[in-house]
């Protein structure tokens, strides 16, 4: 899809370029029957009047556009949107772009962000989170053919570019490291189920259980909120089969864990384990620190800028690996009582 231009609008009015500038800029020199033939036929085709000056002069927005379909209320306790909007700032700001961020309700409002931004020249790029299965999100942006970079991935990313981290493998990690320890029954917190990192690393976790002869492994899905944390542990740890160790898909899912287990009675580590992703400050900072699986969030967003603002400068599209998460192990993981 074309992104529709001052030209587009006078050949639809049957007037010059320059009537449809006076019209747009609300300046003399067209009637107003004319002015208003032409407002209408902007909005019509989706061209904005108030990015008339930027479409005149060629000039480019300098700024990168970041939609993240999670509870604004969320945003504020999650250290990994946080760090990653961090990295990707410090490398707009040092090319001199600016970060316009806006939270929606769901993907198609995501994506009416997208097409308003594309038609008002708001952003030159924008960063696709949050990477679902057949996401109807990338193919929306491959048709508005605005220069983007998904932060996920390898798989259903289209023809975007797009930069990613192992899941797998890390899960893997961390699965042989509780099984060393002697756990045999080890439970999982997943994020949403709707994610595509969710559902890698959920085959991996259910692969790799399998293969350590794991008969009582299970997953259960929340929503990454501390709330919804807490409710998942609280079910798993009523259970009569209850688990002793606990892997959780981040770490303020983890924090709730661990105080559930301490209202509970339990011990942590010596009657259940726990390890959490995504390694911010806050897991160093209760007691026990807790195990965690851990990359450098600011540099991977640092990453996805360079990559989106190389696209923006008409660099092809392609696809990079970055850091995969490493386990650090500290006091919330040991050998359950009974090994």
């Amino acid at each position: 899809m074309k992104r529709p231009t001052i030209a587009d609008v006078a050949r639809r009015a049957g007037v010059s370029k320059g009537a449809v500038s006076y019209a747009l800029n609300g300046q003399p020199g067209v009637s107003e029957a004319t002015r208003r033939r032409i407002l209408d036929i902007a909005t019509e085709i989706g061209f904005s009047p108030s990015s008339a000056a930027r479409a005149l002069s060629g000039a480019t927005a300098n700024a990168v556009g970041l939609a993240l379909c999670r509870p604004a209320r969320t945003l504020g306790i999650e250290p990994f949107f946080m760090e990653l909007i961090s990295g990707v700032e410090a490398e707009l700001s040092a090319r001199s772009y600016a970060l316009t961020l806006q939270v929606v309700a769901d993907p198609d409002a995501e994506i009416e962000v997208y097409r308003r931004w594309w038609a008002e020249r708001r952003v030159d790029g924008v960063l696709l989170c949050d990477l679902r299965t057949e996401d109807r999100r990338v193919p929306a942006l491959e048709k508005l053919q605005l220069p983007a970079v998904v932060i996920g991935g390898p798989e259903h990313t289209g023809n975007l570019a797009h930069v990613w981290s192992d899941d797998a493998a890390p899960l893997v990690e961390t699965v042989e490291y509780l099984v060393a320890l002697g756990h045999r029954r080890i439970a999982r917190v997943a994020g949403l189920p709707s994610l595509q990192h969710t559902r890698v690393r959920t085959e991996a976790f259910t692969q790799v259980c399998r293969r350590a002869g794991l008969t009582e492994a299970v997953t259960v899905w929340s929503d990454y909120t501390g709330e919804e944390g807490a409710r998942a542990t609280r079910r798993l740890l009523s259970s009569a089969g209850r688990p002793t160790a606990v892997i959780y898909d981040n770490d303020v899912m983890a924090i709730a864990g661990l105080s559930v287990a301490q209202e509970m009675g339990l011990a942590v580590p010596a009657d259940l384990s726990l390890v959490a992703w995504d390694d911010s400050p806050l897991c160093r900072l209760v007691h026990p620190p807790l195990t965690a699986l851990g990359r450098d969030i600011p540099a991977y967003g640092a990453h996805a800028a360079r990559l989106l603002l190389a696209v923006i400068a008409g660099q092809p599209a392609s696809g990079t690996q970055d850091e995969t998460a490493h386990l650090t192990p500290r006091g919330s993981t040991a050998p359950p009582r009974s090994h």
